[in-house]
Formats: structure tokens, sequence, C-alpha cells
């Protein structure tokens, strides 16, 4: 009989555990490893407060007309320099070419820039960076406008998705110190694809 009741104890508590288990959202992989990442306390830039809450993030809906052939012009003779943050961080970057691509019938460029202490970290020699701006910030994106992770391609074409648009960790926490979009790179257009603006 006892032991008949440890184990109907032992039952409870693991279905109990697996009730309060949530599973992770997220309509892509790129969306299910941000939740993921903002779920764990040892690597999410949410406030305590904020990540006690948390059940997702808001993403606007994954759509392929956001996913853009890029041709990709490098830069040359180009001098490295600091770009402006959140805080009194200045960061040296360089610019390290020009992307063009068409964009619902319209054609745009943006600069794609180059972190010259990341560059030296494992892992990141092909690293790219591409901040930029839009005509939802500050509505239903961040102000700040978003960043988009790239790698350097074999040749002069790139794939550009802008359904894999993050905002910075300052969007979630003022504590953290990030890159300010370069005005230069505004969208004069609204893309609607990737993380939407924070509600905290």
């Amino acid at each position: 009989m006892r032991t008949l009741y440890f184990f109907l104890l032992g039952f409870i508590f693991l279905w109990g555990c697996a009730q309060n288990k949530q599973t992770i959202q997220g309509e892509t992989e790129f969306q299910r490893n941000l939740n993921s990442e903002f779920k764990d306390a040892s690597k999410s830039p949410l406030k305590d407060k904020d990540r006690r809450n948390f059940t997702g993030i808001d993403f606007f809906k994954v759509d392929s007309t956001f996913v853009v052939q890029a041709t990709l012009t490098k830069s040359t003779d180009e001098k490295s320099f600091q770009m402006k943050t959140t805080t009194d961080r200045l960061p040296e970057y360089i610019k390290y070419g020009e992307i063009t691509f068409e964009l619902k019938g319209e054609s745009y460029k943006l600069n794609v820039y180059q972190n010259q202490e990341l560059l030296k970290e494992d892992g990141y020699e092909d690293y790219l960076f591409l901040p930029f701006l839009d005509d939802t910030n500050g509505d239903e994106s961040y102000g700040g406008g978003r960043y988009i992770d790239l790698r350097m391609p074999n040749g002069e074409t790139m794939i550009i998705d802008f359904n894999t648009a993050y905002n910075p960790y300052c969007a979630y926490d003022e504590k953290y110190s990030c890159p300010i979009v370069p005005r230069e790179n505004y969208l004069d257009i609204e893309v609607k694809a990737g993380v939407m603006a924070f509600e905290k």
C-alpha cells in the first residue's frame, strides 16, 4: 500500500510538471529559437518581471515577399568608424558593402557592416550586420529600427529574409548598449515581417 502511495505521488508530480511545461511557440525555426532564448533566464534580454509572464514574442505573419535576392557590391578603401549606440559605447565598424534589391516592385539599397571586434571571435569571421529602419517603426515595430544577421556570400548575390529581422536588446531593457541604425539605412516602405514591437 505504501509503495502504491509513493507511486501515485510521483505520477501526480510528473503529470503536474508536464502540464506546466509549455511548447515553444513559432511558425519557423528562427521564431522558435528566439522564443526559446527569451524564456531562458541565462540568455534572455527580458527583465525578470517581463520574463515571468512571457509566453512568446509577437511576430508579423511570415511573408515570402519579404525574402529577396540582393546584389552585394563590396566596398573598397573603406575606413573603420565608431558607430553610435544607445550608451557611450562606440564599437568599431566598417562598411562592408551595399546591397541592392527589389521589394514590392521598388528598388532599394542598404549598407551592410562588419564589427571589427566580433571579426576576431571564432565563428564570426564571415558575419555581417544589417541594421535598418522602415515605416513600421514606432508603431507596429520598435521605434529604433531592427537588425538582420547575415553571412558573407560566396559570390555577388545573397538572400535577405526580412522575416528574420529582430529587435535590439535595448527594446526590452534600457541597460543594454545597442548600435543606432544609420539614417542611410532607412527603407521608405512598411516592412511587415520579423519581430514586432514589444508590449511591456
